[in-house]
């Protein structure tokens, strides 16, 4: 950076004459105010009261950058350091600001604009020759396009700085959101405007579990996400609202993912403790995966999950009249069965469901009618029985159809 301004005599600014100057200083300020005041109306970024503090730094920055142009005609060796320094600023403060250079940019051109005006002008007053008025015009355009070079610089650099400072604030605050026990609701605010991220009122947490060398996909600046760590993750804000669910299956493409249950800003530590728990089930087989699962729509399996090694035990001694037949036999009577409470004991709604007659299933009924006896028709009963039936046909397919195994 510290050589943007270096000029050679070769440039056309060493080359103008150097006693061009001494009558162009008087008149250094009017030129400076002229500028202000055509860029006030041409660039509305920079239509600031001029009483301001933006408005005496913009005429001071202005003023500088008019006599240091006057001041290194002819001078094969000026000391650009402070307006280096003057540019370099402008344009860190632009970016700092989340503004593009297009303002300054303008602003730049409306003052050249101005300069050559008043360089005609000038050349009327002070009998310059056409050769001379083409030097000063030529070194003037040079001496613009390494402001603004200057300026480019200083917003290239604070540009990056910030994306820095955000992308850490944001890591930090993707951290805070799935900390357990919860932290508070004023802490997740404060992090939130340092990432410059909208803090919503819900959230969910989406498990995403990537094919080796799966490609990271490209965020919005909504999602933070954790996509390199051992359990890679995502944190979605308002997972209800429209168009998130086609955003999240964009995100999670060929991957397999769980999405957590809906929660407050600050209880992400549940959401993704369950749609971890929902995305091991799918690995296993046991939650049939079409795009990205929902944790809500398992809620069964889930739970039964969360059981399983007692509800092992449990099946041997609550179904023993189903457990002591050959696996092709109880796997049939086993489904229907499920289906058949499921339906609301409805016989023609569970063939349709099982692809099979009525009348087969209303057969099944009677046989398991036979084996348990009352026990199909006492309420407590039922309500276990759904969930041993439901864990032995979800938790047995994942285990090649054989619950014992």
């Amino acid at each position: 950076m510290d050589n943007t301004f270096t000029t050679t005599g070769d440039e056309p600014l060493a080359q103008v004459p150097a006693e061009l100057a001494s009558p162009l200083r008087p008149h250094v300020q009017a030129a400076a105010e002229e500028m202000v005041r055509e860029i006030q109306v041409l660039v509305p970024e920079y239509s600031r009261p001029l009483e301001s503090r933006y408005g005496r730094r913009m005429r001071w920055a202005i003023q500088e950058t008019v006599r240091h142009f006057v001041d290194a005609m002819g001078r094969p060796d000026p000391d650009w350091a402070d307006l280096i320094e003057i540019y370099t600023r402008i344009g860190a403060y632009e970016a700092r600001n989340g503004r593009s250079l297009d303002g300054l940019q303008t602003a730049i051109r409306v003052s050249g604009q101005v300069a050559c005006r008043r360089f005609i002008k000038d050349a009327r007053r002070l009998d310059w020759s056409l050769p001379t008025l083409g030097q000063v015009t030529e070194s003037l355009f040079v001496f613009l396009e390494k402001i603004a070079g200057a300026a480019a610089q200083g917003y290239a650099d604070a540009q990056e700085q910030v994306v820095t400072e955000r992308e850490r604030s944001r890591w930090r605050l993707r951290d805070l959101l799935i900390v357990d026990p919860p932290a508070s609701l004023e802490a997740i605010a404060d992090l939130s405007r340092s990432a410059r991220w909208e803090s919503p009122r819900t959230l969910a947490l989406v498990a995403v579990r990537p094919p080796v060398g799966h490609p990271p996909p490209v965020m919005p600046p909504s999602i933070l996400a954790d996509w390199h760590g051992p359990d890679p993750y995502l944190v979605v804000p308002d997972p209800d609202g429209p168009g998130q669910d086609r955003l999240i299956a964009s995100l999670v493409r060929e991957c397999a993912a769980a999405v957590g249950p809906t929660v407050p800003v600050n209880k992400g530590a549940l959401s993704l403790r369950w749609a971890r728990h929902a995305l091991t089930l799918v690995e296993r087989g046991v939650i049939p995966e079409k795009g990205p699962i929902r944790c809500l729509d398992h809620i069964p399996t889930l739970v039964a999950a969360m059981s399983e090694e007692l509800i092992g035990v449990a099946l041997h001694e609550r179904l023993t009249p189903l457990m002591a037949l050959p696996p092709h036999r109880r796997d049939p009577l086993a489904r229907t069965l499920l289906t058949y409470m499921e339906n609301r004991d409805n016989a023609v709604a569970a063939a349709e469901r099982l692809l099979v007659h009525e009348q087969t299933v209303r057969y099944r009924i009677r046989r398991l009618e036979e084996m348990f006896g009352d026990a199909l028709s006492d309420p407590e009963r039922r309500i276990e029985m759904l969930i041993l039936l439901h864990t032995w046909v979800r938790f047995g397919d994942a285990r090649d159809g054989d619950p014992d195994e």
